[in-house]
């Protein structure tokens, strides 16, 4: 009887620690989530303050009274008149907010037609100085854009595509990121399928796009998605190759707003976070397997 009341104190005593530190972890979670999430609140709840509550929050800042700057997550009469301002009366926002996707979407377009082929190539076929080729393109992907700044303006600037979106999209079109990730998943092909598909006759162009294609979706989805939050928020390209701000995306646009715009702002942060939060959450599930392929070892 003694022995059984121990066994059960013991079972209870791991099952109590077993809940109290799935407790711990979920609170620290949610601690974590709300305080990632605030910045986010903070900037929908200011699109729909009125514009003499904006002022009182943000006196501080115009050299009014307080020292610290106050907010209200609930105004007090919620107004949408920063919103119909940003949809309504100010063309030059769509005008930038078109500059960013159309920079995103057309470097997305073009390296899915220059880094698939070439992360499928690295991945199945042999030649000579693959892997010294394959080491250089890794190379290139750790140097920062301020170490081929100066080298890029001078080749774009000889292609006369300075102050083009050209000068932003061509260079991007080009990375090695994607060929990185991308050919990960290629490796991850067993090469059993690849050469049961070439006994049977099919040619390399057949294999690469019913083979190839398909079970490497993940990691091409997956820099894809990478690739468009990337593009949505560049921000120094743009500024070292762009000189007409008609051409600006909206991540330069965006800090050239001035204080007493302070609602108009909030507006603007909310729409430019939409597209790159969409994209997000439909290649969650796919960026979440790219990234675990590459991370496997050739």
């Amino acid at each position: 009887m003694q022995i059984k009341t121990i066994f059960r104190f013991r079972v209870c005593r791991r099952s109590l620690v077993k809940n109290t530190q799935r407790n711990i972890r979920k609170f620290s979670l949610f601690f974590l989530a709300v305080f990632f999430l605030l910045p986010a609140v903070l900037v929908l709840s200011g699109t729909i303050l009125s514009r003499w509550e904006l002022e009182q929050c943000l006196a501080s800042l115009t050299g009014g009274a307080g020292e610290y700057i106050t907010w209200k997550f609930l105004p007090r009469y919620p107004d949408f008149e920063h919103y119909a301002r940003v949809l309504f009366y100010t063309p030059q926002f769509f005008v930038v907010f078109w500059n960013s996707m159309k920079i995103a979407v057309l470097v997305l377009l073009g390296q899915l037609l220059l880094a698939v082929p070439a992360a499928w190539a690295f991945a199945v076929y042999r030649f000579r100085f693959r892997k010294i080729l394959f080491t250089l393109y890794v190379v290139l992907m750790l140097m920062p854009f301020q170490v081929t700044m100066l080298s890029s303006y001078l080749v774009l600037d000889g292609l006369h595509l300075i102050n083009t979106h050209g000068a932003v999209i061509l260079p991007a079109v080009f990375s090695t990121f994607p060929v990185f990730l991308i050919y990960r998943g290629f490796c991850a092909l067993p090469e059993s399928i690849i050469d049961a598909a070439r006994v049977d006759g099919a040619g390399e162009w057949t294999i690469f796009r019913q083979i190839g294609l398909p079970l490497a979706s993940n990691g091409i989805l997956s820099a894809m998605v990478l690739g468009f939050l990337e593009y949505w928020n560049l921000m120094e390209q743009p500024l070292a190759f762009l000189e007409d701000k008609s051409l600006w995306p909206l991540s330069l646009y965006l800090p050239e707003i001035r204080l007493d715009q302070a609602g108009y702002s909030f507006v603007a942060s909310v729409i430019t976070l939409i597209p790159p939060v969409f994209v997000f959450l439909i290649g969650q599930e796919y960026l979440e397997r790219g990234i675990v392929a590459s991370a496997l070892k050739e």
